[in-house]
């Protein structure tokens, strides 16, 4: 059992064979009140097939995201954006909400959770009915111009795209990244033809948040107000390396309102957990989910 500073934390660590009830009853505890706002990351979506960043076999380790920087910054740079995103988007497309993405939208309907932030990209928490899932980074099935600010769906610009490059030769790419692209070879990228926004000719962004990039305002402070009026916080699969999630920690904690961690490995919020779970979120919350029902039973 490991300690944080300041609080009494539980830590269920990855036993083998260990049984996730543990970690579900003391989440259980934190739940049980309601009005409790998930904040998802990239953990939580491993299980359907997208790798995180920061994990143990995180892409970071191998890979440089493309930056905002990088991407206004010149043609070249939109152009391996576009080529390697074209390649493995589809991939993100056809994954499927896990059984975490269901255990949230189970408690969000049973009345435990009063809202859900994501830092993902991938649109899971949407797909598996969480409507309402505020996505902090944005979304990769969504495209805006930077010029006129027009939003379109993504299938539309890939009917465009592969209208001007048929069977793209980099279309198998390599291994998927959690921002939707691959690794592709620079003979692939340089021959790869991009469009601009159909209705003004500006350039076209995917609608999500690069590395170098502020989250918009107006969605930050719509976060800010569903911790403010929750709880608690539940902490799922993030790291929170990066203060977008973070802040989010320390409003709870500030406030003096329990905060729960799940998550495999550290992370930056550990010393303000007043319960940590170190256990697969495939695991843990199907298991928190049927604890809390069979309390409601015990109940009456």
């Amino acid at each position: 059992m490991a300690a944080f500073s300041g609080s009494s934390a539980f830590s269920a660590g990855p036993v083998p064979g260990a049984s996730a009830a543990p970690g579900a009853k003391e989440l259980a505890r934190v739940l049980k009140g309601g009005g409790i706002v998930v904040l998802s990351g990239a953990g939580l979506s491993t299980e359907s097939g997208i790798p995180d960043y920061r994990g143990v076999s995180g892409t970071l380790r191998h890979h440089t995201p493309m930056t905002y920087q990088e991407f206004t910054g010149s043609e070249e740079g939109r152009r391996r954006y576009w080529a390697r995103s074209h390649a493995g988007w589809r991939r993100i497309a056809r994954a499927e909400p896990n059984a975490g993405h269901h255990a949230v939208e189970s408690l969000r309907r049973s009345g435990y959770v009063s809202g859900v932030i994501t830092q993902n990209v991938d649109g899971l928490h949407r797909a598996a009915g969480t409507r309402e899932a505020v996505e902090l980074h944005g979304g990769l099935d969504r495209v805006v111009c930077l010029a006129c600010g027009r939003i379109t769906a993504r299938e539309e610009l890939d009917v465009r795209l592969r209208g001007l490059n048929g069977d793209f030769a980099g279309a198998a790419g390599g291994r998927v990244n959690p921002d939707g692209d691959v690794e592709l070879p620079e003979e692939a990228v340089r021959s790869f033809r991009i469009v601009p926004c159909a209705t003004c000719g500006g350039v076209l962004k995917p609608d999500v948040v690069f590395f170098g990039e502020s989250v918009p305002r107006p969605r930050v402070q719509r976060c800010v107000d569903l911790v403010d009026a929750a709880r608690g916080l539940l902490v799922l699969g993030s790291s929170l390396s990066v203060m977008s999630g973070l802040r989010f920690v320390r409003q709870s904690a500030k406030a003096g309102k329990p905060v729960a961690i799940v998550n495999q490995g550290a992370t930056r919020g550990d010393d303000r957990a007043t319960v940590r779970v170190g256990l697969p979120l495939g695991a843990v919350l199907p298991s928190l989910v049927e604890q809390l029902a069979a309390d409601r039973a015990a109940q009456g």
